[in-house]
């Protein structure tokens, strides 16, 4: 279960309508670049592996100010869940990996919905609770085989408290689940993951619950970029790439990825399944064998994904269908283990500065300008 300790930081903190102030002048000019737009169609990873960020209250100011209007949490914070109560921003919240077994049993499933879930509902507007993170490639036989009983457990728990109506059950997947995806219409899940990938897109489909997929870019090209185009994957323009097969077109590389989970989820049978996006974002910093983890390329990612979603975009095998995209991530989160680019995939510092120029003219705030706590999840396994 994940904990969370708080202290208050020894740095002065102005008043809230300071910070609201300086938010609201990020928002202005964000507007004026047409930033808004954007940002309000799309979800963001809220992560707190972190001991510098604000205050959820604090968060909860920066999110509104942006107009964003929906959020995911890796775990059931209790401070978050609090402070966005009667917000009108959606949360998915997360089962963690290491209660997957326990929510196994039905009884035990009631008792986290009725201490995670029931107290917050509907007053915070939680919409999904996602069993664990990227299961299906942790090479954890034992929790594989738990998940799709674990997410049975917890969605008949909402049914049994009536919010089942409201609130869906999935989990995110990493790409690595596919053995091909190139080109999309080759996409096929793996031969050894059959026997769980089966039962878990039989349960999608019989809630009505869409797959998430956890799709980066960026990874494709650290591992090959004399191969792969850099404006493919930044969504810039390029003469792009045509399915041999389907004739579609792709100008990039994430919608491709995505077409390759439908056909691979429609070769199982299951061809109406939705396919949302739960993670995708682009470092502006890595080591030095991290390949195009720069300031720049993060930019041109992260404002390109947003022009495409203030136009309700959906992929060329889904064109009538707006892709749900949530971008990883809020901040960076200076306790995430791994290369240096699992701490920097923010858009801001945990001060309330933009990590860098996202449409928007460069402003500073004096340190501790927001007060921060420390709030550490217990969720701090690497997530891509």
């Amino acid at each position: 279960m994940a904990t969370s300790s708080v202290s208050a930081s020894p740095s002065p903190s102005p008043s809230p309508s300071t910070i609201t102030s300086i938010f609201l002048l990020f928002s202005v000019l964000a507007a004026e670049y047409g930033f808004l737009q954007g940002v309000a169609t799309l979800g963001i990873n809220y992560g707190q592996v972190a001991n510098n960020l604000p205050s959820p209250d604090r968060v909860l100011t920066l999110l509104a100010t942006l107009s964003i209007t929906k959020t995911r949490i890796y775990d059931t914070n209790p401070q978050v869940l609090a402070a966005f109560a009667n917000s009108g921003i959606e949360v998915i919240i997360t089962v963690p990996d290491d209660l997957v077994s326990t929510v196994m049993e039905p009884q035990q499933a009631i008792q986290w919905v009725a201490t995670h879930v029931k107290p917050y509902f509907p007053s915070t507007k939680i919409t999904g609770i996602e069993i664990g993170n990227e299961v299906f490639t942790s090479n954890d036989a034992a929790l594989m085989s738990n998940l799709v009983p674990a997410m049975t457990s917890i969605h008949n728990a909402l049914v049994q408290l009536g919010l089942d109506s409201s609130i869906h059950v999935s989990t995110a997947n990493s790409l690595a689940v596919l053995t091909n995806s190139f080109p999309p219409s080759a996409g096929v899940f793996r031969d050894d993951l059959a026997s769980v990938i089966k039962p878990f897109l039989q349960f999608l489909a019989s809630t009505k619950s869409p797959f998430w997929i956890n799709a980066y870019p960026f990874f494709s090209y650290k591992d090959d970029p004399t191969s792969i185009s850099l404006d493919y994957v930044l969504f810039k323009p390029n003469s792009g790439m045509v399915d041999p097969y389907t004739k579609l077109h792709y100008d990039n590389m994430l919608y491709a990825q995505v077409d390759a989970v439908i056909f691979a989820i429609s070769k199982m049978g299951f061809g109406g399944l939705e396919v949302k996006v739960a993670e995708t974002g682009w470092p502006s910093k890595g080591d030095p064998d991290e390949v195009g983890a720069t300031i720049e390329n993060a930019e041109a990612y992260n404002r390109n994904l947003l022009q495409r979603q203030a136009v309700s975009e959906g992929t060329p095998l889904r064109p009538s269908q707006k892709l749900d995209v949530y971008l990883f991530a809020l901040f960076n989160e200076n306790m995430k283990p791994g290369a240096t680019s699992e701490r920097n995939y923010g858009l801001y510092e945990p001060d309330g500065t933009m990590a860098y120029n996202l449409g928007l003219r460069a402003l500073s705030t004096s340190p501790g300008a927001i007060a921060t706590v420390s709030l550490t999840s217990s969720a701090t396994k690497v997530l891509h």
